[in-house]
């Protein structure tokens, strides 16, 4: 009952959706404007560095509660951290109050694998920033993150490093669901209709 509990609020914190009413404090629409997404990328390109870095942090804390915190109501169980990570990010992704239409799931997992695996947060980090800052494209950097997140952790282990098959296995699904609704992205980067960082629209 208490994980079912702790599963129940990971999803509806993940369900928080500041990407949408953080821009109503301006009077805007996210959906209406640029690619739609509520997430932190299209508020910078609609609104700036202010707006965007208020979702950003909202949606990174998400993932981390869920995992450092929430997971303490269902008391010691190993499994609870992950899947109260990975429900958070469903909740992110399809949020039961943004009707169920949310973000990629970037900063929300982002928060999630913190908890779980910093090491392989900092590589992340680290290809995000250089596919990002080189190509000028923030979902291609995304996308290779994501990628290099469960990769890492699979080197990691091939040098001796202890890291669970639980915790291994809800970062490739994580980070699947991440690629999969990067899919439009994707699709406008083989036409060469991406937006690049940097531009406002």
């Amino acid at each position: 009952m208490n994980l079912a509990a702790a599963v129940v609020v990971s999803y509806l914190l993940g369900s928080l959706v500041p990407g949408l009413w953080i821009p109503r404090l301006k009077g805007v629409d996210i959906r209406k404007h640029g690619s739609g997404n509520p997430g932190a990328t299209n508020v910078y390109r609609v609104l700036g560095m202010k707006y965007a870095l208020a979702v950003g942090i909202v949606d990174f804390s998400k993932g981390l509660l869920a995992v450092v915190l929430v997971s303490r109501i269902a008391g010691p169980s190993g499994w609870a951290p992950i899947l109260c990570g990975l429900v958070a990010v469903l909740g992110h992704i399809w949020p039961a109050f943004g009707g169920f239409r949310g973000g990629r799931g970037v900063l929300a997992a982002a928060g999630v694998l913190t908890g779980l695996a910093p090491l392989g947060v900092l590589v992340a980090v680290a290809v995000w920033c250089a596919v990002t800052f080189s190509t000028r494209y923030v979902s291609l950097g995304s996308i290779s993150a994501a990628v290099a997140f469960p990769l890492s952790l699979v080197a990691q282990r091939s040098f001796g490093a202890s890291v669970p098959d639980e915790v291994l296995a809800v970062s490739a699904v994580v980070c699947g669901l991440v690629v999969l609704r990067h899919a439009p992205n994707i699709r406008r980067l083989l036409r060469g209709e991406e937006h690049r960082f940097g531009r406002k629209v």
